[in-house]
């Protein structure tokens, strides 16, 4: 519970955030919100302080779900501060900003366990936390102020658009994707392969150095070539699920499990989530626009918001459901299971494309009937 609180809450606040970002102020927002997360870091190492039972566990919740809100605060206001600053590379920005949420997860794990042994629990926290702290005079001098009105549309209107609705199934599908692997993977690998404990988090880079590679290309891919975001994002959905299908491998398949494939698969397995993830800011935005949401702050925060929610309920759902497969019919099954959910939300958008592209062509048709109709009405009375 203290540690799923933080996707719940989180989900919460991204909507909130999202709706009241141009009321806040998305510097302010972005500002106070790295503020408290470094704040609450800090708190995080002096925890083993406080006394043990029901004031521990308050304490326990109490810091994870500030840090779940502030850390919200700080996501949805940098998205849209990025994205109103680079309006026509909205996804080549966003992949590059991966680069650095890639590095995070590769020297996370080895630099806090380095700091753990060497000077015990609390410098880690209280390391991170005052880094955290030292970039908000930073960013109060480099970040722009965006003034902007407050918008007449809601969360409800965008949900509401079919194209959003298998968007942010897409976004849920990748997070708990991601999540699935955090309580199940290391476990598999060190039961399956008999690794060392230190060894496994090497295998993990797999995923993280291809990801972070990848998602810069996508984003510069998908903002060159705007058409070709829905073919990333179906075939990207698509190869997930055949990773997450050979992750185990999936005993359907007959095939013995080896690291050498594990670790290829979630090479793979980094590259297609780029391809799937990277779009689906852009292509939710450009949707918005389409269907007379306001260009500015609003319609960013909203998207922003959006975009962290449905992340959260995907980061809840993958550990949760991922653990309880896990312990009832084992890493193999559990993985290939979850491998449907993006082959799923893979076939869902390119049904939903399919069905797009012959309205549109109908529509065009249509238009050109309609268009050429018009010309030789406008020529009669000259005829005669």
């Amino acid at each position: 519970m203290i540690f799923g609180c933080y996707a719940f809450f989180d989900l919460l606040a991204s909507l909130v955030f999202g709706k009241y970002l141009v009321h806040i102020g998305a510097k302010f927002m972005f500002v106070a919100g790295m503020f408290v997360s470094g704040g609450v870091t800090v708190l995080f190492g002096v925890l083993d302080q406080v006394p043990e039972g029901p004031v521990f566990i308050a304490m326990c919740f109490l810091v994870r779900i500030t840090d779940a809100i502030s850390f919200s605060a700080a996501i949805t206001a940098s998205s849209s501060i990025l994205a109103k600053a680079f309006p026509n590379n909205v996804a080549t920005v966003m992949g590059s900003l991966e680069i650095f949420s890639g590095l995070g997860l590769v020297l996370g794990p080895p630099l806090g366990g380095f700091l753990y042994q060497s000077f015990g629990y609390e410098v880690p926290f209280i390391f991170l936390g005052c880094i955290v702290l030292l970039m908000v005079p930073l960013n109060m001098c480099i970040l722009p102020n965006y003034e902007s009105d407050p918008g007449k549309h809601s969360f409800w209107k965008l949900i509401t658009l079919p194209k959003v609705a298998f968007l942010s199934f897409v976004i849920t599908s990748l997070s708990s994707c991601f999540g699935f692997l955090d309580p199940t993977l290391s476990l598999f690998v060190l039961e399956k392969f008999h690794l060392p404990a230190g060894y496994v988090g090497l295998v993990f880079l797999g995923l993280a150095l291809s990801y972070t590679i990848s998602s810069p290309l996508m984003g510069l891919l998908s903002d060159k070539m705007p058409h070709l975001r829905k073919w990333l994002l179906v075939f990207g959905n698509l190869i997930t699920a055949g990773c997450y299908l050979l992750l185990g491998p999936a005993p359907v398949l007959h095939m013995k499990s080896q690291l050498w494939l594990l670790v290829l698969i979630l090479v793979i397995n980094g590259v297609s989530a780029g391809m799937s993830l990277i779009p689906t800011f852009p292509e939710i935005l450009s949707c918005a626009y389409e269907n007379g949401f306001e260009e500015g702050l609003s319609t960013l925060g909203l998207v922003s918001g959006l975009f962290g929610a449905m992340w959260s309920v995907g980061a809840f759902a993958g550990p949760t459901l991922g653990g309880i497969l896990y312990e009832k019919i084992g890493f193999e099954w559990a993985a290939a299971l979850q491998g449907l959910w993006a082959l799923t939300s893979g076939l869902l958008m390119g049904v939903f494309y399919l069905v797009e592209h012959s309205r549109r062509r109908r529509r065009s048709k249509l238009e050109n009937v309609l268009s050429t109709q018009e010309e030789r009405t406008a020529l009669l009375p000259g005829e005669t």
